[in-house]
């Protein structure tokens, strides 16, 4: 179980989850880190932003990589809250999810990684 009060720096090495092996087991911690993340980001928890509470988060990897992990986080923030905002039928919403179904593709292409929420 992750426990909030008492957690690290959060490091995402793209270079070094290439080289382990990719299991159940990583893309549960995967998830939860991404969780955690947006969590953080809609302030909920403790801290906010980039700075967790005495926790940083730090994403390593290729440049492209980089950029698919940000591009797809931060589209899946933009459908939450426009979810949150508009409900699920609006149009907006609609539009929000395909560019957040591009971003996650394009996520999964360059890292070869699941995105963790579909």
């Amino acid at each position: 179980m992750l426990n909030e009060d008492k957690l690290g720096d959060i490091v995402i090495d793209f270079e070094e989850i290439r080289e382990n092996e990719l299991n159940e087991s990583f893309l549960a911690a995967f998830g939860n880190w991404v969780k955690l993340i947006l969590n953080r980001t809609f302030g909920q928890g403790k801290g906010s932003g980039s700075y967790f509470g005495g926790s940083s988060v730090k994403v390593r990897g290729t440049k492209a990589e980089v950029k698919a992990f940000a591009k797809a986080l931060g589209d899946e923030k933009k459908y939450i809250e426009a979810v949150r905002k508009h409900g699920l039928d609006n149009p907006k919403v609609t539009s929000n999810k395909a560019k957040l179904n591009k971003a996650v593709k394009a996520f999964e292409r360059t890292t070869g990684i699941k995105w963790p929420f579909k």
